[in-house]
């Protein structure tokens, strides 16, 4: 009897043939020796059916035939993946077939793809099944995940959460998109002169960041500037010289004083002008030292990169989409250059530190990283790993974070130089974690005048600890070392050499003019970490706690999503800044759920369908209590919208947004 090993990709299948040694020349669509035969999918090979394939009259919408909800879902093979379909079922049906090991990328959705075929396949329930479960493509993790590999049926609440969400994608979709496009898609279309249908896109998922994306933009038009008017005094000059900055701290005689917009600024400027005359009486203008403080602050390494993270920080440094930043580390992920890239996690699992070594290890062949490497092999940095916080196996669910896997880098020559900044930046973030924390020296001074008191900070990298090996791994906007590079380290040893009760000099006190800022519009990189961390402030604290390891979407699914609303127009992308804004449209279409189904806007109710999905995985609750709850809110939300009467109500929010994007924002 023959082993059956099926793969998500065609690319991903050659990895496992090569790996168990099946030399065999290529079939038309699998590989086979005398002992295995190796398939793949090409993606899904099996989707849901539309509601036309129950019954021909539902192609045509209609109030009449919503909400529906089928008693039975319906699947079908996808008409251009049909070929590869019929030959998967004929292995996976072959009498000489014993076992099938099901290696799909290891995840809800990998498991989705598996089971769908073998239910259109109809394969038979008594043929042993085995899931192999690995987190990089390198040939021992694959070797290790065939040898255990566990019995299928150990991950069917895993393949019933997989099952319910797409059942509630499905019917979230077709019901409140058809309900909502027949009751106000006309408006919709009259009022943009569109050609189109007017077809009304929601979901889930997308509908909730559109929300996110809508309400910051609105925040940002509402948003008045208050002018604000700041006190400094310049201490001593040249190369010591140094700025102390005013604040209204309990003391002063404008302690919580309604002329104030913040305890260190005026509202107004004759406010400011009045403090700065009374500070400069008497002549010379000498300012006390009434406290200092001197430390040594460290920073530690940052956390290793999950999916969000990475899709963040490659947004920001390479200026490429969350999709983008998805399909690079792919790429990468398939040339087996690092591990499992659609993960939340953050941190290592215990039993891959101690093998840790390896993966530093290959690092040596990495010319740009290859003496950090080669350092904490010597210097047994990595032995102690264990220990930290960057391994924890309570935050780690399906797959640890994205880290180098040391090997296949002659795969490097053959990508893109984006491709090579990506795998630069996890490199060096992985390094990062073995070496020690970068030092700073700090001191802050309290300046006393006339009864006032004007604040100075100082802060210089003395110990560059891990930054030396992180670099733009680790950089922000404006980096740390760039605010540091302010301060002299001569002037540090000035400050350092005051001490309480001494006195200094100003040399004189002038007003800075500055203003209030308005919510930053989202980048794609910066609406990934929203949509992770979303439901921050929800009340319930059940709730609460599970958004935070969740958030809307998932690792797997939130870049598609920002595409999606990109490419229906709800969503404009700005490809050189990755800044993203919503359209008129959007905002149209965000208004009409808001006085609609309001809570397809709430990280609230993602929250709690996310919490049941777990529920569902866990086997803390079945998939058919799941289907209950779900299948009466979508007929109550879809009966509630047909019965309102407000079409007519839209054309003043209409008007005022598109008054907005006329204007140009």
């Amino acid at each position: 009897m023959k082993n059956l090993y099926i793969a998500e990709k065609p690319s991903v299948a050659r990895e496992f043939a090569k790996a168990l040694k099946v030399k065999s020349g290529n079939h038309d669509g699998y590989i086979e020796d005398e002992n295995s035969i190796v398939t793949w999918c090409v993606g899904h090979l099996v989707t849901m059916s539309y509601p036309e394939a129950y019954d021909p009259a539902l192609a045509k919408w209609s109030m009449e035939t919503i909400p529906f909800i089928p008693d039975t879902f319906r699947y079908e093979v996808i008409e251009s993946a049909s070929k590869q379909f019929r030959i998967v079922k004929e292995l996976l049906n072959r009498e000489d077939v014993g076992c099938i090991y099901v290696c799909t990328d290891s995840g809800r959705e990998g498991e989705y793809i598996y089971r769908l075929v073998d239910q259109m396949a109809q394969v038979d329930a008594k043929k042993e099944k085995r899931r192999v479960w690995i987190d990089s493509q390198t040939e021992e993790e694959i070797l290790r995940g065939v040898r255990e590999a566990k019995d299928l049926s150990e991950y069917d609440n895993l393949c019933a959460a997989a099952y319910s969400r797409a059942k509630e994608d499905y019917l979230m979709g077709i019901n409140f998109s058809r309900v909502l496009t027949l009751k106000y898609g006309y408006a919709v279309k009259n009022y943009l002169n569109e050609s189109r249908s007017g077809a009304i896109s929601v979901g889930r998922v997308m509908t909730c960041v559109l929300g996110m994306v809508v309400q910051r933009e609105r925040s940002i038009r509402e948003f008045v500037k208050t002018p604000f008017y700041r006190i400094v005094a310049r201490i001593g000059a040249g190369e010591d010289s140094f700025e102390a900055e005013w604040r209204a701290v309990e003391g002063s005689r404008y302690f919580e004083s309604h002329k104030l917009y913040k305890e260190n600024g005026f509202l107004k400027r004759e406010d400011a002008d009045v403090l700065i005359q009374e500070l400069k009486t008497p002549e010379p203008w000498v300012m006390q030292v009434e406290k200092l403080e001197k430390k040594v602050e460290k920073k530690n390494p940052p956390m290793l990169y999950n999916l969000a993270d990475l899709q963040n920080d490659c947004s920001r440094l390479f200026k490429i989409s969350p999709d983008e930043t998805l399909k690079i580390v792919q790429e990468l992920y398939e040339k087996k250059l690092v591990t499992y890239p659609r993960t939340d996690a953050r941190v290592l699992s215990t039993a891959v530190s101690k093998e840790i070594h390896k993966n530093i290890g290959g690092l040596k062949g990495y010319p740009a990283l290859a003496s950090f490497a080669e350092r904490i092999l010597e210097n047994g940095t990595y032995r102690n790993i264990a220990k930290t916080k960057y391994v924890n196996d309570k935050q780690i669910t399906d797959h640890y974070a994205i880290i180098p896997t040391g090997q296949g880098l002659s795969a490097l020559n053959t990508v893109s130089q984006t491709a090579k900044g990506v795998y630069d930046i996890i490199a060096r973030r992985f390094l990062s974690v073995f070496y020690p924390a970068a030092e700073y020296q700090k001191a802050s001074l309290v300046l006393v005048r006339n009864g006032e008191r004007f604040f100075a900070g100082f802060k210089v990298l003395y110990k560059q600890g891990f930054l030396e090996v992180a670099g733009t791994a680790f950089s922000k906007k404006k980096s740390d070392e760039e605010e540091e590079e302010k301060f002299s380290p001569e002037l540090i040893r000035y400050v350092a050499s005051l001490k309480k009760g001494s006195e200094v000099e100003a040399s004189g006190f002038e007003i800075r003019e500055g203003e209030t800022k308005p919510p930053s519009r989202y980048t794609s990189g910066t609406l990934v970490i929203a949509m992770e961390k979303a439901g921050s402030d929800i009340e319930e604290e059940e709730l609460r706690d599970y958004m935070k390891g969740s958030g809307i979407g998932t690792s797997a699914t939130r870049a598609e999503i920002i595409k999606k609303l990109i490419h229906i127009q709800y969503m404009a992308l700005n490809k050189k800044t990755q800044v993203v804004t919503p359209t008129v449209k959007g905002e149209m279409i965000y208004d009409i759920v808001y006085y609609s189904i309001n809570a397809l806007l709430q990280p609230k109710l993602t929250a709690s369908w996310e919490k049941g999905l777990g529920q569902v995985e866990r086997g803390e609750i079945t998939e058919e209590h799941y289907m209950k709850i779900l299948e009466d809110f979508v007929v109550k939300k879809t009966e509630l919208v047909k019965g309102l009467n407000n079409q007519n109500a839209f054309k003043p929010l209409f008007d005022k947004a598109a008054s907005y994007y006329k204007k140009g924002k």
